[in-house]
This record gives C-alpha cells, structure tokens and sequence, in this order.
C-alpha cells in the first residue's frame, strides 16, 4: 500500500503558527470559522486569562526524550511526562509501533492494529501461562462456573439489556480460541503417534 504525502497531517504543535493564517481566507475557506474571536460572544471570555506565563501555566520541564516511545504522527514531540514502566515488546510491539508510525489517530487502520497488537499480547501471556506452574484455567477465569448459581435466564430476560444481542457470540469468542487450540494439540499428538 503506497501512501503519498498528502496523507500524512502537519504535526500538531500548541504553538501559534507564525505568520498566524489570513483571518478572512479561513472564513472563507472553513464554514463558521472565528464565530468565537470576541470574547463577548464566549460566556467564558471574561475569566479567561490567555497569558501563560502570568496565569502559571506555563509548559513543565521536559522529560528526557525517548525515541523508543510511541507517538502519534500527528504530534511533533512527545508530552513534555510520558510512562517508561511499559515499552513496546516482541511482535505486539511491532504490530503497535506500525499503527503509531504509519497512520494517524483520525484513521481506522490505526486503531485495529493498536486492537491487533493488544490481541497477539493476550495470545502470548496465555501461551507463556504454560511455562509456568498456574497455567491460566479458562473455566474458572471466564465466570463461566459462577453462571449457573447466579440465575442466568432471570438476569437475562425482560431487563432491557443490550448485550443480550450478542449473547449467541459470547461463548465462541471465549471459547472457541480454547477449543482449536485442544484440536489442534490431539491432531498434532495422533499425527505424532501415527508417524511412530
């Protein structure tokens, strides 16, 4: 997928562009644009105070820069304190990193790879749950056991609830990752067991 330079958004800055934009080619160009440049026509106009500096708020120090960081492209530095305690791993990592470098916020395809990425995570510290002496139990985790003592056609039905559309799906998204990876050890087993 080839993507050209029209795609990509001028990085964000909360800086005021200098030279600011012609005020009436912005009218022009942009519907309603400047309807709230008086301050009389903002109820907010009057206790607003636009100078920072006299007001505190100025920008904090900044952290040290962290080019294994995340950022969105449509920013032109990272927040001045951002988290280090959970970098970017293995094949999610590199899954997140596309959609943060590729893509900017305003497009689905980054989203559904932040989605893909947060589920091939999932996958792994499932997979690696086997390595360890409490391997993950999806009978007890998924509340399924606890179903039946919680009266479940009552809590179901004539409530309104608006996920009983999908109630049918529940079962196959929660289960059915379980149940191909059950048929696909005993096929790898009796092939094993064939073969010898």
């Amino acid at each position: 997928m080839s993507s050209n330079s029209s795609d990509v958004p001028t990085p964000y800055t909360a800086s005021v562009p200098r030279p600011a934009p012609d005020r009436a080619a912005l009218r022009a160009r942009i519907p309603g644009w400047g309807v709230d440049l008086d301050p009389a026509d903002r109820p907010s106009g009057t206790v607003e105070r636009l100078d920072e500096a006299a007001a505190g708020r100025g920008m904090p120090p900044r952290q040290g820069l962290d080019p294994r960081r995340e950022r969105s492209i449509e920013h032109a530095f990272l927040t001045p304190v951002y988290g280090t305690a959970q970098p970017l791993h293995g094949l999610s990592g590199r899954i997140r990193r596309l959609g943060y470098d590729r893509f900017s916020e305003g497009r689905a395809a980054h989203w559904l790879l932040l989605i893909a990425g947060d589920r091939v995570e999932a996958i792994g510290a499932h997979l690696r749950s086997f390595a360890t002496t409490r391997p993950d139990n999806p009978i007890t985790e998924t509340g399924v056991l606890s179903e039946a003592r919680r009266h479940p056609i009552r809590s179901r039905f004539g409530r309104g609830r608006v996920d009983q559309r999908h109630t049918w799906l529940d079962p196959v998204l929660v289960a059915g990752p379980w149940v191909l990876a059950v048929w696909g050890v005993f096929r790898l087993v009796r092939r094993t067991v064939r073969r010898s």
